[in-house]
């Protein structure tokens, strides 16, 4: 499921440009039908919560991502602009549905497993991203248009994904509960939802600013630009594989605050760092730093006593996506009123403030103990 949901929105990204020319999209249209992503998928988390409650996260994931792959066949053939908006709200809310009803699974199993394995589950997500974007590439280069490239991969990504899902585990339900109409993290779960959330906020400006970056302020080409996002992804999947290793061994809290002040590391190195071999680095150390953090903050929920398993994880994608939508344009702002590195020691604060919200990753003690 991980990868299904990576590897279809790999395809997607890997495709943007075909879409910016045959629709002719200016940078605002694009930001705008971007943002339609994020909106499906925010409105569709109560509702992906409560039915991972009502049927069972294992249920649910598989209903989430029969809608995903159906979404992005209906992405690929748009007629028009505004179809192609209301597709892109189709395709966020699947993806996003998925993201919690998988994330729900994925905390039953972790906790039926008796030991961390939700990072080796979020690097399979990263890996998928990856392997879906090396698709278009090929594609690209044989020439193969949108629409036979997206029925394929969803077809055979969906197809293997689906058969491998299909293996004997019953999710727990809870009918009798309802979760709120907007999934908002409260009690605990705040402190948890906003370590997500800073985590979230570096991940989203790393994506969309880190060549920028390097193209204005270490004044690297445009092709040596693209490599600063290339090195942050490629070593969140490593840290992620080795994840579940190191948080065992370390527990929740102590891999939390080690995240926070390996981030900020990694900030610091980028902002004051001369050369792009320096900037590569602390790029790569950034990642390394934000890797465990989500998959921290979803198990967490998962344990916390109050809400459903469904609900809480909803309740705390809604902040982690959150920090997707804020990050790239908090970057910006803070950019045109000051400067880039500027900016960017504003995620060094946000690292710093994952390091003061480990505690909150604790697992909660069982009722009636002290």
């Amino acid at each position: 499921m991980f990868l299904l949901a990576g590897s279809l929105f790999g395809t997607w990204a890997s495709r943007i440009p075909a879409f910016v020319e045959h629709f002719r999209l200016s940078e605002d249209r694009l930001g705008l039908l971007l943002l339609c992503i994020a909106l499906g998928a925010i409105i569709a988390f109560p509702f992906a919560g409560r039915l991972s409650d009502r049927i069972g996260a294992n249920q649910a994931s598989r209903r989430m991502a029969g809608l995903y792959i159906v979404a992005l066949g209906a992405v690929a053939c748009a007629p028009t602009v505004w179809s192609l908006g209301a597709f892109l709200v189709l395709f966020g809310a699947a993806l996003g549905g998925l993201d919690v009803a998988m994330n729900a699974w994925g905390a039953e199993v972790e906790q039926r497993h008796g030991r961390p394995i939700m990072s080796s589950f979020h690097a399979m997500f990263s890996l998928g991203t990856g392997l879906g974007a090396a698709t278009g590439y090929v594609a690209v280069w044989m020439g193969k248009g949108v629409v036979s490239h997206f029925l394929l991969n969803g077809a055979v990504f969906g197809a293997a994904a689906l058969s491998l899902a299909l293996v004997p585990w019953s999710s727990r339900v809870s009918r009798g509960r309802r979760g709120k109409a907007f999934a908002l993290p409260s009690g605990a779960l705040v402190l948890v939802g906003l370590a997500a959330f800073c985590a979230s906020v570096g991940e989203g400006a790393i994506a969309d600013w880190s060549a920028v970056f390097l193209y204005t302020v270490t004044e690297v080409s445009e092709a040596q630009a693209a490599l600063g996002y290339a090195v942050f992804s490629i070593a969140m999947v490593i840290m992620r594989l080795a994840g579940d290793w190191a948080i065992q061994r370390l527990g929740p809290v102590t891999s939390a605050r080690l995240s926070g002040l390996t981030a900020a590391l990694g900030v610091v190195i980028v902002v004051l760092g001369p050369t792009l071999p320096l900037v590569l680095v602390g790029f790569a150390i950034m990642g390394f730093g934000y890797a465990v953090v989500a998959p921290l903050t979803f198990s967490r929920a998962a344990m916390e006593p109050g809400p459903s398993p469904g609900q809480a994880i909803a309740s705390v994608a809604t902040l982690n996506y959150g920090g997707m939508l804020v990050g790239p344009p908090l970057i910006g702002f803070v950019a045109k009123a000051s400067s880039l590195p500027t900016a960017f020691v504003l995620l060094g604060a946000l690292s710093i403030a994952i390091t003061a919200l480990g505690a909150s990753l604790r697992e909660p003690k069982a009722p009636g103990n002290l």
